[in-house]
C-alpha cells in the first residue's frame, strides 16, 4: 500500500453517494450486469441491488474489472423486498419504462435519495415492478430503434444525477458515516487482512495517515 493509492482510495470513498442507487431486475446477461457496476463506480455508488434470473440463465457474476472490489451489490428474491426497503429509506423509485406517465430522464430531481430500477434487457421492468415504482422515466429517442442497451441507458441516467449532484456541492462532503468509512477503507486497502480479522472476529488495526497499520 503507497500512500499515493491510500490517498486515493479515501477521496473516492469520501465522495461515495449513500443515496443514490441502482437496482437491477432481471438483468440477466453478465456484461450488461458487470457494465452497470462499472458505471456505478464511475459516478460514485455506493451500493447497488440486483433480483437475479434463477432459471434458464448462467449466473450472473460480478467481475467488472475491478470495480467489483468497490460497489456493494446485494441480492434480493423480489422486487417488492427491495423496495419497500428502499421507499422506507425515503429513496423514490425511478424505474426506466416507457409508459403514459414517463417523464424525461432530465427532468427529475436527482439530489433526493433516488434508486434507479433498470429491467431485463428485452422486456424493461416487469408490469408489478412498474406499479411498485414512484416514477416512471424514458430517454427521448428520435431513431428507428424504441430503447437503447440497459447498461448504456443506466449510464445515461446515472451521469445525469451525477451533474445535479456536483452541482449541488454533493461530492464534497461524506456521507459515509465515519465508523462504516473507516470499515470499507479497511477493507478496501487490506482485504486479506480484513478477511483474516473477519475469521477470528478481531477489530481491523488502526490505519495511520498513509494507511499502514499503526497497531496490530
Amino acid at each position: 500500500m503507497t500512500p499515493e493509492r491510500f490517498h486515493k482510495l479515501q477521496q473516492v470513498l469520501q465522495a461515495r453517494q449513500t443515496d443514490l442507487t441502482v437496482v437491477m431486475d432481471w438483468v440477466h446477461k453478465p456484461h450488461n450486469f458487470n457494465a452497470i457496476i462499472r458505471t456505478c463506480d464511475a459516478v460514485g455508488v455506493f451500493e447497488t441491488h440486483y433480483i437475479p434470473v434463477e432459471e434458464g440463465f448462467r449466473p450472473l457474476t460480478n467481475t467488472a474489472k475491478g470495480s467489483q472490489k468497490y460497489v456493494l451489490a446485494h441480492q434480493h428474491d423480489c422486487f417488492a423486498d427491495v423496495a419497500k426497503q428502499l421507499q422506507q429509506s425515503g429513496h423514490q423509485l425511478l424505474a426506466a419504462h416507457l409508459s403514459a406517465e414517463a417523464v424525461d430522464y432530465r427532468q427529475i430531481d436527482y439530489t433526493q435519495p433516488t434508486a434507479i430500477v433498470m429491467g431485463a434487457e428485452l422486456e424493461g421492468v416487469s408490469p408489478d415492478t412498474a406499479a411498485q415504482v414512484d416514477q416512471h422515466i424514458v430517454i427521448p429517442m428520435v431513431g428507428m430503434v424504441e430503447s437503447l442497451n440497459v447498461s448504456v441507458a443506466c449510464a445515461l441516467v446515472l451521469y445525469e444525477a451525477q451533474r445535479q449532484r456536483q452541482a449541488a456541492g454533493m461530492y464534497t462532503s461524506q456521507s459515509l458515516d465515519q465508523a462504516t468509512f473507516e470499515r470499507v477503507l479497511f477493507e478496501w486497502c487490506w482485504p486479506k487482512i480484513a478477511r483474516m480479522c473477519q475469521r477470528q472476529n478481531k477489530p481491523y488495526p488502526v490505519l495511520d495517515e498513509n494507511g499502514e497499520f499503526s497497531q496490530f
